[in-house]
């Protein structure tokens, strides 16, 4: 039995919603219908599942990795000739992990029920992201469903290497950031207020950096709880900020006009866009839906109301490659390389390139900044110690001096 929730209407035309109970998405409807309720949403709860442990509970969902993986069993058991619910009978017994095995099998029930694979996995969106579920749209009604999942594992696999590949790269510098925090934190909660307090007791003239380095320790001391609460106010009011559409918009337009961190950001989510562009027209999605697809899984505002725009202009007969010109947000090479894709016909696999090239200058940049930020983080934590050290040493000398 499997949880879901709803949304819908009774019989006095209110709106409803709840949880209830199925074996299966039909079994649940007509459950629904016996009390009079007219679901218009319906999906499963197993989205997010809660993995018990030893006194705790973690929050459980499908890595890009575990989902290619089933994806590329699915191709290579349907290329072989089974039937679909045994395809996914079989790739749900072999998951080791615990949601995807679940909903495998409430996907299998549907599609025995005679649902199509796409309509069920509609069910589980926040397992299978609307590319996905386009895609297998498109591949059951053009009978090439294997080709496509094969497709799929591809695009999952190519996902989840540049994610890695960007979170190897910062784990030094963070590590680092983290570290440094630690050492100055020991420094000032411990060290500096027990030299400091023995300074003042010898009641000698103190040099000034001795000055500022006792005036922090004592800001620190007896006003860090007001630090704290500025702190969070601060961050609560941009959350706050960012909620609202003018707050939305100035942010993002910020972000991409920081920097260092604006140039690779627009790199990378060009190289998102680009590849999921290209799977999508490869795998036969028209291109309309293609943009609407790609354009959804951009989380900048200001780039995707520049797909918006996109789209809408191509729905009206225009050009993409001018489009994306006119929108003047994305790098001049995706338009142009566009417009040579639809002279010639390749624009799959024109965006396709588009998406490599941007991908490797996405590792290049990433390479060039860090070998700029960890000498930059060292030398920083090189001045703040050296400082601490110095304010301390400085009245020991002239005391020894004195004597």
């Amino acid at each position: 039995m499997a949880l879901y929730e709803y949304t819908g209407l009774n019989s006095k035309g209110k709106k409803v919603s709840g949880r209830i109970d199925g074996s299966g998405r039909r079994s649940v409807m007509l459950k629904l219908r016996e009390q009079q309720i007219f679901p218009t949403e319906l999906y499963e709860t197993a989205a997010e599942e809660k993995v018990q442990g030893r006194g705790f509970s973690l929050k459980r969902r499908v890595s890009a990795l575990e989902l290619s993986a089933v994806t590329r069993q699915m191709a290579t058991l349907l290329s072989a000739g089974l039937p679909l619910d045994e395809v996914l009978q079989t790739v749900a017994e072999q998951s080791e992990q615990p949601l995807l095995n679940k909903t495998l099998s409430s996907v299998r029930e549907e599609v025995m029920q005679g649902e199509a694979l796409h309509r069920s996995l509609e069910q589980h969106r926040r397992i299978f992201p609307d590319v996905f579920i386009n895609m297998v749209q498109v591949g059951e009604n053009s009978g090439t469903l294997d080709q496509v999942l094969h497709r799929l594992a591809d695009f999952l696999d190519d996902q989840a290497k540049i994610r890695s590949k960007v979170k190897a790269a910062l784990a030094y510098p963070v590590l680092m950031t983290f570290v440094g925090i630690g050492v100055l934190a020991f420094l000032f909660a411990f060290v500096v207020p027990k030299i400091t307090t023995m300074l003042t007791e010898m009641e000698m003239a103190l040099p000034l950096p001795t000055k500022l380095l006792m005036g922090f320790t004592h800001l620190l001391a007896g006003w860090w709880w007001l630090l704290v609460l500025i702190l969070i106010a601060a961050v609560y009011a941009l959350l706050r900020y960012r909620k609202s559409e003018k707050g939305l918009l100035k942010t993002d337009r910020i972000l991409l006009k920081m920097p260092l961190y604006g140039k690779l950001h627009l790199l990378f989510v060009t190289a998102w866009f680009s590849r999921t562009l290209a799977t999508l027209l490869q795998s036969g999605v028209p291109l309309l839906r293609a943009l609407d697809i790609s354009g959804e899984l951009l989380k900048n505002r200001i780039l995707k109301d520049a797909i918006s725009d996109v789209r809408k202009q191509v729905q009206e007969g225009g050009s993409m490659a001018r489009a994306l010109k006119q929108a003047a947000v994305f790098p001049p090479m995706l338009a142009q390389i566009a417009a040579a894709g639809e002279k010639s016909g390749e624009l799959e696999s024109m965006l396709m390139r588009v998406a490599e090239t941007y991908e490797h200058q996405t590792d290049m940049s990433i390479t060039g900044l860090l070998s700029l930020l960890e000498p930059l983080l060292i030398l920083i934590m090189g001045v703040v110690v050296g400082f601490v050290v110095l304010a301390i040493l400085l009245p020991i000398f002239e005391a020894s001096q004195g004597f």
